[in-house]
């Protein structure tokens, strides 16, 4: 078992914390949310946000912070909310670009302002936009203009939408004659996002705007219509060449039905063309260079020279989780000559940011719990093995400095977030930022809340690890309640990173020992164990969770699994739904479920079914209905009859990837049944629960619920 080890690590200008305390879920919800930090061009300082919260007024608040990358000082840069995005342009190294997320039109539209960085209040309005555009990305070509990309909705003659100038028709009727009707937490419409651009002509040192933009994406068309941004993300789905000549940009594969394929691919055009004029990198092919290569690509990025484009790439049509892998493209349309770099290295890069000199890519990827960073050198065949320069964490960003060094912005389980700087060979050369010993709310967080342990399992070859985390004041000669949490996805994991939403400190500080094991499907530990879940949701997860139970009730004798609870969300929750009918059920005092699978014959009512034809071996039909069919075989309700732990149930409205429906059907089961159980339901909540007032009544109903039930609490009744 690891223990993790304080460390030294001063914080100049900033007046360390101590001492020991508990962290609430108020003080959790309320404290700093930070962005990673932006450096300047040259390097010398960065831009990073902090917002928190206050239940008093019920109000957020923002402010922008000045990193000096030579001093390490740190000063309050800007206060307040209206600049949302900042990009780094211009003739000198503090000039910028940024977002005001209104217009003076007042009319649904944004601004965008041109400044130094020096003189932030010296800021000139150099472009007012109709419509609610966000993603900015800019650079300055060599004839002294600035171009720039935004994203926004767009009506399929190429225009942009804007709801506060829309026409409400008069009926609310929803007409589909394709699957995929709703995503996430929407039902989709005609409006697709597109990617825009525009450029901002030098007049002798200021920047004027003509209004024109140009759409690079609407009209690519087949059986589906091309869309970038994808529906879910952002800006990194789009790229602008440091030079300003290309635009790079991905989509869903518009010759395949959106919800049963995961494929999707890069696309290249001028920036002075148009969307008739992009053309694909990366064509599903099966005479080309990788013919394997047809899933979903993501995250196409520019070389500093313009002349390469690195992506990435899995291999499967219809699966979510496979394997990422590196490519780099050049930006020459007339022969893209694709590599693959580090084909067969055994994890799945996210993120991609180039050398200054364009010989090496850096790349995160999951592993071992953590999100590391690792270079990637252009040279690298399918055979090289990438080594990690960063160890603990969960990189929000990262950006590499003239000097080559990495600039890091992560979290970590005690403190929401760390900026410091890395060396290209992995020393960490400067920290800058640690939030658990500035802010109030996070202090006494440290390491030592930490440690991690290796268990086997009776499904793999390799032995499967799970967090521990202690309460304050942890003392080893006592006892305290387990809390056991199981991850979704199924292909996820649970990372050493902070979280707002299921924060195993504040778990933990309610009382209990918190143990988060990362069994069959987690990712991190090689594709073998991610992949190993497809047929086997109630077979080989089960299984781990009960050896990790084991583990602890066998070794960790501060532990009392005898008062221990359960919880999980989404895949977890099913899990806990599974839990609940199997012997474990009985070893928990409580369970959790937090929007989690009920039935699984009813699956389809879900929207990406390229997730259930994986993971259930194909589309649903009669044989489901029967044994031998993971639509069967994995169905919770099958051992409804042995449903007896009190069960707190969580289920939200907005739920499109598990509808509402499956936390009442579970709520009515357990309620007829007799079981003590709980239902709560948030109307405006999707999947998660992203509102602080709406979480903090999620966090006090569930720790009402299991404090009572663990004996921590001394309430008579929930």
């Amino acid at each position: 078992m690891r223990r993790f080890q304080t460390q030294t690590w001063a914080v100049a200008a900033l007046t360390a914390l101590c001492g020991v305390t508990a962290i609430t879920p108020e003080g959790m919800l309320a404290a700093n949310r930070y962005s990673d930090a932006l450096p300047n061009p040259s390097g010398d300082f960065a831009l990073f946000t902090a917002t928190n919260y206050s239940f008093e007024t019920g109000e957020a608040s923002t402010v922008w912070n000045r990193l000096d990358l030579e001093s390490g000082d740190i000063s309050v840069w800007y206060a307040g909310d209206d600049i949302s995005e900042i990009v780094f342009v211009g003739s000198k190294p503090t000039s910028l670009l940024y977002i005001n997320g209104t217009n003076e039109e007042e009319d649904g539209g944004i601004s965008i302002y041109f400044a130094d960085a020096e003189s932030i209040e010296g800021a000139t309005l150099i472009a007012s936009l109709p419509a609610p555009y966000s993603g900015l990305k800019a650079v300055l070509t060599s004839d002294g203009n600035i171009r720039f990309l935004v994203y926004s909705l767009a009506y399929p003659n190429g225009t942009a939408y804007n709801e506060a100038l829309a026409t409400e028709p008069a009926s609310s009727a929803r007409i589909y004659s394709q699957i995929y009707v709703r995503h996430w937490d929407a039902y989709r419409t005609e409006r697709l996002n597109a990617v825009f651009g525009g450029t901002l002509k030098n007049n002798n040192g200021s920047y004027s705007f003509d209004g024109q933009l140009t759409n690079y994406v609407t009209g690519i068309h087949n059986v589906t219509y091309a869309e970038s941004p994808l529906d879910l993300n952002g800006a990194d789905d789009y790229d602008l060449s440091p030079d300003g000549s290309k635009v790079a940009f991905l989509t869903k594969d518009v010759n395949l039905p959106l919800a049963n394929f995961t494929s999707s691919q890069i696309y290249l055009v001028d920036f002075e063309g148009t969307a008739s004029d992009a053309v694909p990198i990366n064509p599903r092919d099966p005479n080309g260079p990788y013919p394997d290569a047809q899933g979903a690509s993501s995250a196409p990025k520019f070389s500093p020279s313009s002349e390469q484009i690195a992506y990435f790439q899995m291999n499967g049509i219809y699966y979510e989780s496979d394997r990422t892998i590196l490519y780099v493209a050049s930006t020459d349309a007339a022969d893209f000559n694709v590599t693959r770099l580090a084909g067969d290295w055994d994890r799945s890069p996210d993120t991609a940011k180039w050398a200054s000199d364009s010989s090496t890519i850096y790349v995160s990827a999951p592993d071992l719990g953590r999100e590391r960073i690792f270079p990637i050198p252009l040279s690298a065949d399918d055979s090289y093995v990438p080594k990690n320069i960063t160890d603990e964490g969960v990189a929000a960003g990262f950006y590499v400095l003239p000097n080559s060094n990495i600039l890091v912005s992560d979290s970590k389980i005690w403190t929401s977030r760390d900026i410091y700087t890395v060396t290209p060979t992995g020393e960490v050369d400067t920290i800058y930022f640690q939030a658990n010993k500035v802010d109030p709310e996070l202090a006494g967080l440290s390491p030592e809340d930490v440690s991690e342990f290796y268990y086997k399992s009776n499904t793999s070859e390799i032995e499967q690890q799970a967090w521990i985390v202690y309460p304050a004041g942890f003392d080893e000669s006592k006892t305290y309640p387990l809390a056991f949490i199981t991850h979704g996805g199924p292909q996820g994991a649970h990372f050493n990173s902070w979280s707002t939403r299921w924060n195993f400190k504040v778990w933990a500080d309610q009382g209990y020992v918190v143990i988060a094991p990362n069994p069959t499907a987690s990712s991190g530990w090689g594709q073998n164990l991610t992949d190993a879940i497809q047929g086997q949701w109630g077979s080989y997860p089960y299984w781990d969770v009960v050896h990790a139970w084991q583990y602890v009730n066998d070794t960790l004798k501060y532990v009392d699994t005898a008062k221990g609870i359960h919880a999980g969300a989404s895949f977890g929750g099913y899990m806990s739904n599974w839990i609940q009918g199997h012997e474990m059920g009985r070893w928990f005092q409580a369970i959790v479920t937090h929007d989690g699978s009920t039935s699984t014959l009813n699956q389809w009512a879900s929207e990406e079914l390229w997730f259930m034809e994986h993971d259930f071996h194909g589309v649903f039909n009669e044989s489901s209905l029967s044994p031998g069919s993971p639509y069967y075989d994995w169905n919770p309700i099958l051992y409804v009859d042995n449903w007896q732990t009190p069960h707190f149930v969580v289920h939200n409205d907005l739920d499109f990837r598990l509808p509402v429906s499956e936390g009442i059907l579970l709520f009515n089961l357990l309620q007829v049944k007799g079981v003590p159980s709980k239902f709560l339901n948030f109307p405006d909540e999707n999947h998660w629960v992203l509102n602080r007032e709406n979480s903090r009544v999620w966090h006090e109903e569930i720790f009402k619920w299991i404090n009572y039930y663990s004996g921590i609490s001394n309430a008579t009744n929930v």
